[in-house]
């Protein structure tokens, strides 16, 4: 493994951030946004889509763990005003709800 992967991955954890539904409505309404599901790393995500890694982006499109956000699922998001987690690959934006955290015991 070349020292590249890892350096764009930490440059694109670097660049995540937390953000509201409602700041990233504007990028839903111009069709900008990926979801990407629980169970793919957000940052993974972005990485392949950076590096223009065709297979994986295609295997993840057909498993259903990266897409486009849907009508549906704006409208869960608008309603729940969940925690979600950003990334910029230009000209998309991934997106991911955040997991919750866990509750520690007293």
């Amino acid at each position: 493994m070349t020292q590249e992967p890892s350096t764009l991955y930490a440059k694109l954890l670097g660049e995540t951030a937390e953000i509201s539904w409602k700041e990233l409505e504007p990028f839903f309404a111009k069709g900008a946004l990926l979801w990407v599901g629980g169970g793919l790393d957000l940052i993974e995500a972005a990485q392949g889509m950076a590096e223009d890694n065709r297979g994986k982006v295609a295997a993840w499109l057909a498993a259903g763990s990266l897409g486009e956000v849907s009508a549906t699922r704006a409208l869960d998001l608008l309603e729940r005003d969940p925690s979600l987690w950003a990334v910029v690959v230009s000209p998309w934006i991934l997106i991911q709800e955040r997991a919750p955290a866990e509750t520690k015991e007293p």
